[in-house]
């Protein structure tokens, strides 16, 4: 039931991005969302940042200003981010072999696997024959196993000929590149320190000690929410929601082995609110933060690389994540057109961006961060409300609500508009 005691949208918008708030305030009221943020920023400046509802709904805890949550698959835009780092640190390249870094993957049929193909999920390993559990990937001592399994994974198609989401193995595999290629490094410190620090972002891979009374619970949609919405997608036999309805249901299919190893307990998606997940630096799920620090951590990308007065990279080392540099109009895993760019999502333009430059990467029920390089935007959503669509239909109407919003019609810069002319 709807509580305006405590579902206020609270916060502050810039003149002109009011459509922003009011999309959130009309999910609140409709039921939709549970709790919630949204954060966006413009120029390297921040134009709306907002947060209502419920952290907790049974401990009836407010959504607060410094509320952090899981952000499931929001988090391998982060790895991205990394591994974009480390190659411009000369650390790997993107088009190199598999196996010039990971001798082990070297094998007939993984032989002309490249570190491109791999993170543009066209690698044929959406799936491991190996199974795995959470405390598998979660436990250092079980990780040689985990190791492994993707040493020893035949491919699922040809490298390079077909694409299908690596929803899990994603991550897998970039965690071990990264150990490969930068032995030195431990991923949680590093990326707070390269990345969050600097920007003053609340993000985390691998969530302290210090941060858990701010998380958020996290609430997967019910078995009867998810017939009442799923079936109906089932029956129509279009669109991505019907293609991963019917195929999640069919066992030994593509979709279901991308999203069940590592294996969750009847399918129980309450574990992510347990201590040892958000302990873990799961490269695919785990993530942990807030809407303003997803937007702040994507600002530099959106802005020729410097953004809150931190130079990042290079503009030269982003340019080549404007264009799709793998797409597929039926994706094997979510039967959609979709694509990536040395892995960050690239998604058509009607969902989250009319600009198809812009890149970032969703996550399960409706997070995003997100960075637009055209109109010098960032966009950053989290959402303990879990959506059972493909792409959450309140989090898209956020973006339409942002791009509707008068002060969007002003041009952007004109060094960003010539560059990407050019």
């Amino acid at each position: 039931m709807f509580d305006r005691r405590v579902s206020a949208v609270e916060g502050f918008v810039r003149p002109g991005y009011e459509p922003v708030r009011d999309a959130l305030w009309a999910a609140l009221a409709r039921g939709e969302e549970r709790g919630g943020a949204v954060c966006v920023t413009r120029g390297g400046e921040v134009v709306v940042d907002l947060w209502a509802g419920l952290a907790d709904r049974e401990a009836r805890r407010p959504w607060a200003k410094d509320t952090i949550i899981v952000f499931f698959s929001a988090t391998k835009g982060l790895a991205a981010m990394l591994l974009l780092d480390l190659a411009a640190r000369g650390r790997f390249e993107y088009d190199a072999p598999l196996h010039r870094y990971w001798p082990e993957m070297l094998t007939r049929a993984k032989a002309g696997l490249t570190v491109r193909t791999l993170l543009n999920h066209r690698g044929g390993l959406a799936g491991l024959d190996t199974p795995l559990s959470m405390e598998d990937v979660t436990t250092p001592a079980r990780y040689p196993k985990v190791v492994a399994a993707m040493e020893g994974q035949h491919p699922l198609w040809a490298p390079g000929t077909r694409q299908g989401y690596h929803a899990t193995t994603y991550g897998l595999f970039v965690t071990e590149l990264i150990r490969r290629v930068a032995p030195e490094l431990e991923v949680s410190r590093h990326f707070r320190a390269r990345f969050a620090e600097p920007l003053g972002a609340e993000v985390w891979l691998g969530a302290p000690p210090e941060v858990d009374a701010r998380v958020a619970t996290l609430y997967p949609p019910s078995p009867r929410t998810r017939v009442a919405g799923m079936g109906p997608a089932m029956l129509r036999r279009e669109g991505a929601e019907g293609h991963v309805a019917r195929t999640f249901l069919t066992p030994g299919s593509l979709t279901r082995r991308a999203f069940t190893n590592p294996i969750v307990e009847h399918a129980d998606l309450r574990v992510y609110n347990t201590i040892p997940v958000r302990r873990a630096a799961l490269l695919w799920a785990s993530g942990v933060g807030n809407a303003r620090g997803l937007a702040r951590v994507y600002a530099p990308l959106a802005n020729d690389s410097e953004s809150f007065g931190v130079r990042l990279f290079d503009p030269r080392d982003i340019g080549p994540l404007y264009a799709r540099q793998s797409w597929s109009r039926r994706d094997l895993v979510l039967g959609k057109p979709l694509g990536w760019s040395q892995g960050f999502l690239k998604e058509e333009p009607h969902v989250f961006c009319p600009n198809p430059e812009s890149f970032g990467h969703a996550g399960l029920g409706g997070a995003l961060g997100w960075a637009d390089p055209v109109a010098r935007a960032s966009f950053g959503y989290v959402t303990n409300t879990l959506d059972w669509r493909v792409r959450s239909k309140r989090c898209t109407e956020l973006c339409q609500a942002l791009y509707a919003s008068p002060a969007m019609r002003e041009r952007p810069s004109v060094r960003v508009a010539s560059r990407l002319e050019a």
